[in-house]
């Protein structure tokens, strides 16, 4: 069973935003793009829906976690600015079929360092905002991702 680690959708500005970055809400279009990502996962049936504690990625999960009946669950190991050794030790004790939200410094991190371990990946290894990594694992072991570009509606 795979996991999907999706990044958080279109957020508002954070050079403008004044507040606490963790608080930096989705924007209408990001909002567009939980939904559409609600879809497109939701028929997988999610066993698990982690989000990073910064509001925009556990917004980017709500639609999912309604479509689904989930509540989405923190899980500050996949955090900005988390530290390699902690982001993929949230990969692996995930749950399979887990969807795990994150950010645009902690994903590619993460892939890169599954990829030095032997995992191959299928497609580009862009992360445009609301796109999904497909992670498969046998045996306990990334072996094989995929990569879908953000959904559309």
């Amino acid at each position: 069973m795979p996991l999907y680690v999706v990044r958080h959708a279109k957020a508002g500005s954070r050079s403008t935003w004044t507040e606490d970055d963790r608080t930096r809400p989705l924007v209408e279009e990001g909002w567009e793009q939980a939904r559409a990502l609600a879809k497109r996962i939701a028929p997988l049936s999610p066993s698990a829906l982690l989000a990073s504690p910064f509001l925009r990625c556990i917004q980017t999960l709500e639609p999912l976690g309604e479509m689904c009946g989930l509540s989405v669950k923190i899980e500050t190991r996949i955090e900005e600015d988390s530290p390699l050794e902690k982001s993929l030790a949230a990969l692996e004790d995930a749950p399979d079929n887990a969807v795990l939200c994150s950010h645009g410094d902690v994903i590619p991190d993460a892939i890169n360092g599954l990829l030095r371990r032997g995992m191959e990946i299928d497609g580009p290894h862009a992360l445009k905002k609301a796109a999904t990594f497909v992670l498969h694992r046998e045996n306990g072991v990334f072996v094989r991702a995929q990569y879908w570009a953000p959904p559309s509606e």
